[in-house]
């Protein structure tokens, strides 16, 4: 049997998915729209602007069209593992360039990655070796269900809701390659993940679960929880501030952070600013090491 043109079957899945709504693309990264201009998103990677199917990074300069351009740009990845990636976990429930303008993806049943328990030295060894979390912490998490490896190898934190339901889960890439993102379905929304502190009334909210956990090792005495993404207002926000909590906003020192921060800060004014001496929380975790 003559096999399949491996090349065709890359670009055929490529014209399946390139049409994805970008805006669907960067909720599910965790960006966050500008409040001020709609066309706007607050990223990982910079201030996006979306006009269609196009899309400019104003902080970086670039710029690119479609939904394969927009996760290599996002996640820095090849164009066929973009292709890939979105072939997977994007299906044709999402809304497509050619679909009316929403606001937000159709909602998707959570689709946590597959566990492997074969991967978890290597989830662990990076977390350890290249993050410099403590070792103790990652058997803790590892124990109490908040992380595991999947079968592609990458460290998977479970965001937790009420009565610590699943609501969620951040994926975080471990081998050379760079990657973030949310599993299919998550719902920010709804929960978190979190580290709870010596005291669970004093918070420090970060971008990510890896700085979460960095902050946790450099204030102990603080429940730490990560926003999944900058964002100036978490769903779940109003109810610590109800609650009297302590709350600091320790969003990475850039121009994303700082706007989301300030923006956070002006709607609630008992939050605090907490900006980190390096770039994020891991940042300043492994200057200790140096």
């Amino acid at each position: 049997m003559i096999s399949k043109n491996p090349f065709e079957e890359i670009r055929k899945k490529a014209d399946e998915v390139r049409d994805i709504e970008l805006t669907v693309l960067l909720q599910y990264f965790g960006g966050a729209k500008d409040l001020r201009d709609k066309t706007k998103w607050h990223t990982s990677q910079g201030m996006i602007s979306v006009t269609g199917p196009k899309f400019m990074n104003w902080t970086r300069g670039t710029g690119g069209g479609g939904a394969i351009d927009l996760v290599i740009h996002l996640q820095g990845v090849c164009f066929k593992e973009a292709v890939l990636w979105l072939h997977d976990n994007f299906s044709s429930s999402f809304v497509q360039r050619s679909s009316p303008i929403k606001s937000h993806p159709v909602k998707k049943r959570l689709k946590l990655p597959q566990k492997d328990d074969k991967r978890l030295p290597q989830v662990t060894q990076y977390l350890i070796n290249k993050r410099c979390l403590p070792e103790e912490l990652i058997k803790n998490l590892i124990k109490s269900k908040k992380l595991y490896a999947d079968i592609r190898g990458n460290a998977v934190f479970l965001l937790l809701g009420k009565k610590k339901n699943l609501v969620g889960a951040e994926l975080r890439g471990t081998c050379k390659q760079k990657w973030r993102g949310m599993a299919p379905g998550s719902r920010k929304d709804l929960g978190c993940f979190y580290i709870v502190g010596k005291n669970n009334r004093k918070m420090a909210l970060c971008e990510s679960a890896i700085d979460t956990a960095s902050f946790a090792v450099l204030y102990p005495e603080c429940t730490a929880i990560s926003t999944s993404g900058a964002t100036a207002n978490p769903a779940w926000l109003e109810n610590f501030i109800a609650n009297g909590c302590d709350i600091y906003c320790g969003f990475d020192a850039d121009e994303t952070g700082d706007s989301m921060a300030n923006k956070m800060i002006k709607r609630y004014p008992s939050i605090k600013r907490l900006r980190p001496s390096k770039h994020d929380w891991n940042e300043v975790l492994q200057s200790n090491f140096l």
